[in-house]
């Protein structure tokens, strides 16, 4: 028998052709079959203290590697077409990209977007974010479409480069509900989401999108415009019976809730969780890729736990697949 590739088995647990085992993305020693790849330096960088590329003013208070935006540059409409853009077609910054196929080996590569809502509030400011979808639709939709369009571009020298995905982080819920009304997200947000997947998919990649929070009133616009995998590090602010009624219709890329369970829970709580997101969010053929939270620190994440997870998920591959 042909041994199986790393990104064989992400590619049949996306499209639920039945895996000979969970794909994973876990820490050593218990291996990934993932590889992210990003242009140097980034678009979307986020830093711990610093000026970015656009202009955004950083800071940390120390306790977790991110930092968040102190001063955004983009105050007034009127600074719009003055607006510093970084210039993606720059050949420089794609030198480390160039290389990551053939570096990834069997894995499944992963390149690293743009996001179009967080990267926009970090432009703009939160609040002022808030009252643009209703008093500055025409500027808000200008500069999303500015920020799809640096997607687009990227999507066709990842592909270029044998990029295998495409993921970006717009975090867009809160504890309880989405940041702004579902109905205002799908007449600004929902248009350009579709064109970066549609994009991806002409390139022949796979979409995923890591969105935070309570996320669950978008998911089914998400799966009709191409979205393929959910990369999803909470999900007890909705509850995974919630949650498994999109089994089987998209691949949840997710870890024990790392807010709640995975940061308070003894190791058997965390392992009978790893059995109840094994049966809500996937099936056999596929659906349910798990992984870890990168940010173990920042996150109060023990290694005690970490390990319990990573063990529990194996265990659940074998008894699902055999050895």
């Amino acid at each position: 028998m042909i041994p199986v590739t790393s990104k064989e088995v992400v590619r049949k647990s996306l499209y639920f052709e039945t895996p000979e085992r969970y794909a994973r993305d876990f820490p050593e020693p218990f291996g990934s079959d993932f590889r992210t790849v990003s242009s140097a330096p980034h678009p979307d960088d986020r830093l711990s203290k610093g000026v970015d590329s656009w202009g955004c003013v950083w800071n940390s208070i120390g306790a977790v590697t991110l930092g968040e935006v102190a001063d955004f540059p983009l105050k007034v409409w009127d600074d719009l077409p003055r607006l510093r853009i970084p210039d993606v077609e720059n050949e420089s910054i794609w030198e480390t990209v160039k290389g990551a196929r053939e570096a990834a080996g069997d894995r499944y590569l992963l390149g690293n977007g743009v996001s179009i809502y967080e990267r926009l509030h970090f432009l703009r400011g939160l609040e002022n974010t808030w009252c643009d979808i209703h008093e500055e639709p025409e500027n808000l939709c200008a500069l999303i479409d500015i920020l799809t369009e640096l997607n687009i571009k990227m999507i066709r020298r990842y592909g270029r480069y044998g990029a295998d995905g495409l993921i970006f982080c717009d975090d867009w819920g809160l504890q309880n509900r989405l940041m702004i009304d579902p109905a205002d997200w799908r007449r600004l947000w929902k248009p350009a989401y579709k064109r970066i997947f549609d994009a991806a998919h002409a390139e022949g990649m796979d979409t995923f999108l890591h969105s935070c929070g309570y996320i669950i009133d978008i998911l089914d616009d998400l799966i009709e415009i191409g979205l393929n995998a959910i990369h999803m590090d909470q999900q007890e602010n909705m509850g995974l019976e919630n949650l498994s009624r999109f089994r089987g219709r998209l691949t949840f890329f997710a870890p024990v809730d790392i807010q709640k369970t995975m940061a308070t829970g003894p190791p058997a709580e965390i392992r009978a969780y790893c059995r109840k997101m094994a049966r809500c969010l996937g099936k056999r053929e596929g659906g349910f890729i798990p992984r870890w939270y990168a940010d173990p620190v920042g996150a109060g994440h023990t290694r005690a736990n970490i390990d319990a997870m990573c063990r529990e998920f194996l265990t659940i591959s074998e008894e699902m697949y055999g050895k």
